[in-house]
């Protein structure tokens, strides 16, 4: 069976960072100006990932205070909840 690869998860955190870092000063030497653009796309892409990843959170943990929760003692009823328009 095949081990699970430890570096490769602290090499990618190591690596990116710098890579973004020398295309931004690489597009800086090339287009001046233009990287600001470049920077303002990162920004709103890092933004974006951002918030998905505290709605998965926030939704995982009311989820597991769901799960936790003990269920409402309905006597066997089934209760149903009509929208009133």
């Amino acid at each position: 069976m095949l081990q699970p690869m430890k570096i490769a998860k602290p090499l990618l955190l190591l690596t990116t960072p710098i890579g973004v870092i020398g295309g931004i000063y690489e597009g800086y030497r090339l287009a001046g100006g233009l990287v600001f653009l470049m920077v303002a796309l990162m920004s709103m892409m890092g933004a974006a990932i951002g918030m998905l990843v505290l709605t998965v959170r926030r939704e995982q943990a009311e989820a597991k205070a769901r799960a936790q929760a003990p269920a409402p003692a309905t006597g066997g009823a089934v209760v149903t909840v009509e929208k009133l328009s």
